[in-house]
């Protein structure tokens, strides 16, 4: 950081400042800038914010140099730099789809939704157990009974899954039974959850709030680089607006610019961005065009049974056409799609 003075600051206002600094254990190096003498940090005991800086009196201005290294920017110089979960791989030239249904119900039709998109391609399941819904009447999920049916089918089809955990104790109860942790976008800011979660070591997948600008989304990926987990796979999944013909308005071009910046995975949630099932698919090809990584995709043979996002949900056609065209669009650009393996072990997948 340059810390910029007043340009009437004289010798005993710049001693007294550098004194100031000092007693905060930040050490600084003075400059002259044309008429005007500042101080660069250049170290110190304890890091302090800008904003707390130009408080100190005498000081005009305080202005951050270069972003401060961050381990989520050194993921950037990880040429190829992939998430691997199973079958499942995100990154180094592969493309996966990640489908199922938004919750766990009814264990039967779970088997025959994760059937269903497996052999149309995905490579890992999703499903619900822990939902925070936005009113407190609504679905909340099935629960440890609802994950132990979702566990049992992901080894019968021979797919990891991905499923939300909602509050930190849930890793504790529940994480040796789970593929990857999906945090979803209202708790992407829940951080002690991420660092709780982080601890498993296992694949996460870490949603962008609707709110939240670029920046505080990375912030939170770097909650769990920071714990020690490199495994952290970045979700695209709308931001609201104003505006109704989409549920949230799906920014695509976040995709492209994250891959200049950063080497984490990125992928793309078009079934909560559109809040359509008529509008997934187009939303869908353009995530994969701008190049994301993959996909989680809502699917269900029946929706009109679900209790959650019945409206989102793909039929089993169209998310095999959609895989069609995944696969498609990828091989333009060198990528492959990653695929189904066999059956898993009864442990979990290692990523």
């Amino acid at each position: 950081m340059l810390i910029l003075l007043h340009l009437d600051a004289g010798p005993d206002e710049r001693a007294r400042v550098r004194d100031t600094l000092t007693a905060l254990d930040v050490a600084v190096e003075e400059v002259q800038l044309g008429d005007r003498t500042g101080f660069v940090v250049v170290g110190g005991e304890r890091s302090h914010p800008k904003d707390s800086l130009a408080r100190i009196p005498g000081v005009a201005k305080v202005v951050t140099l270069t972003d401060r290294a961050t381990l989520v920017h050194a993921t950037w110089k990880e040429a190829g730099h992939a998430v691997s979960l199973g079958p499942a791989r995100f990154g180094g030239g592969h493309v996966s789809v990640i489908a199922g249904p938004c919750t766990v119900e009814d264990p039967d039709a779970l088997r025959e939704v994760a059937h269903v998109v497996r052999d149309a391609g995905a490579a890992a399941l999703r499903g619900g157990v822990f939902k925070v819904r936005t009113s407190p009447y609504a679905y909340q999920g099935g629960g440890q009974k609802a994950l132990a049916a979702l566990h049992a089918t992901s080894r019968e089809v021979g797919l990891p899954f991905f499923t939300e955990l909602t509050d930190p104790r849930q890793v504790q109860e529940v994480g040796d039974l789970i593929d990857g942790v999906q945090i979803g976008a209202r708790h992407m800011q829940n951080f002690p959850l991420i660092e709780e979660a982080a601890r498993l070591g296992k694949p996460m997948l870490i949603k962008r709030h609707w709110a939240a600008d670029v920046d505080e989304w990375l912030n939170a990926a770097e909650y769990a680089l920071r714990c020690g987990n490199d495994k952290v796979i970045l979700c695209e999944r709308g931001c609201k607006t104003a505006d109704k013909h989409v549920r949230y308005l799906l920014d695509v071009g976040v995709v492209p610019y994250l891959k200049q910046r950063v080497g984490l995975p990125v992928i793309v949630d078009p079934s909560h961005a559109a809040g359509d099932h008529t509008l997934v698919p187009a939303l869908a090809r353009a995530a994969i065009a701008a190049g994301a990584d993959g996909l989680i995709v809502e699917v269900h043979h029946r929706p009109e049974t679900t209790r959650c996002d019945a409206r989102q949900a793909l039929s089993p056609d169209d998310f095999a056409r959609l895989v069609r065209d995944v696969r498609a669009i990828a091989s333009l650009t060198d990528r492959v799609l990653a695929g189904p393996s066999t059956p898993l072990r009864n442990s979990a997948v290692g990523g």
